[in-house]
């Protein structure tokens, strides 16, 4: 690639002979040898491993999608059989690869997921989904395999902290990400209730770095979800508001997002997805201007089999942001604003 010899020499003096120690509760273990991989926490750490990877192989019927140690490869096709071959050839070639630079790989850790519209896909899972039809299946995909072991076929999968669905509905993510913050809410009860000394700024300020990022994470890529689903995020704002607040039942929600200047989850996403696309326009990597230059088709707008994350931006917008467009304020609620 260039190097001069004198970094190279540097770089292999910084990785060599390093060694860690682990700490549980003060208590250190002995020292053990780093016999492979970069330190953590460094920042020279992130470009040396995109170095090492830099030649990883691209099958050219496959697309690779790369993320620091994450990697995907995705095909698209309507046969199984050329999907699997495909797959199949992409996953051997790679596996080559990493044996010829000692990379670890453990296949049972990969999942394979077959995204397609409609009824969930009929794969050999390890767990089998539950069906009400009685007649033959048809075909199942046979598995993948990598070092001779099988990658096992799944409903769903985790990638880059976002649960992906076989039907890309992001049910599974939204409830997952909703226990999340109400796990957090509760734990932070002490600070934000009635009774805590925190000013209610503070309580707002600490809601928007500790619980709503929590349910707003990657919102570009599910903010287009039923909004159904989404709900249950304004049922967490909503609960946060009426904590800090300490109003009774008869307060509306409306007049507690008023009075802490807290817009709705709803207008929240779609402002996030309306600069998310506005910069990827003027973005100077033309993948990403062309992943998002596209126009959503009103028609498709109420299908959400067809929705896509652009289809955000020409919502209409919810009950709860149309309130608080309508209400003023010097009208706010008297409880309330006592309660502040």
């Amino acid at each position: 690639m260039g190097v001069p010899d004198r970094l190279v020499l540097i770089i292999r003096d910084y990785l060599s002979n390093r060694s860690f120690r682990y700490r549980v509760e003060g208590t250190r273990s002995r020292p053990r040898h780093v016999t492979a991989g970069v330190p953590q926490g460094s920042a020279l750490s992130p470009l040396l491993f995109s170095l090492y990877i830099n030649d990883i192989p691209r099958s050219p019927e496959t697309h690779l999608a790369l993320f620091a140690d994450d990697t995907a490869i995705y095909y698209s096709c309507r046969k199984k059989a050329l999907l699997h071959r495909r797959l199949q050839t992409a996953a051997t070639t790679m596996g080559q690869w990493f044996r010829k630079w000692r990379i670890d790989i453990n296949p049972t850790k990969s999942t394979a997921v077959l995204f397609k519209r409609g009824r969930p896909p009929n794969t050999t899972l390890s767990i089998p989904l539950p069906t009400r039809r009685v007649n033959t299946p048809a075909p199942a995909i046979r598995p993948i395999t990598m070092f001779d072991q099988p990658i096992p076929w799944a409903p769903k999968v985790k990638y880059l902290g976002v649960t992906l669905d076989s039907r890309m509905t992001f049910r599974p993510h939204i409830k997952t990400v909703r226990d999340r913050a109400a796990f957090i809410l509760g734990r932070l009860y002490p600070m934000i209730c009635r009774r805590s000394k925190m000013s209610l700024r503070n309580k707002v300020t600490l809601y928007k770095t500790c619980i709503r990022p929590v349910m707003t994470y990657a919102s570009v890529v599910f903010a287009h979800a039923a909004r159904i689903h989404l709900k249950s995020f304004q049922i967490i704002q909503s609960r946060f508001c009426r904590i800090a607040v300490g109003a009774p039942w008869f307060v509306r929600n409306v007049d507690l997002h008023d009075d802490l200047d807290l817009e709705s989850i709803s207008k929240y996403l779609q402002s996030a997805s309306m600069r998310h696309f506005d910069k990827a326009a003027r973005h100077e990597n033309p993948l990403i201007v062309a992943a998002g230059n596209y126009i959503p088709d009103p028609a498709d707008r109420m299908e959400s089999s067809r929705r896509r994350p652009k289809h955000v931006i020409s919502d209409p917008p919810d009950p709860l942001t149309v309130l608080l467009g309508t209400s003023s304020t010097g009208h706010r609620s008297r409880r309330t604003c006592r309660l502040r």
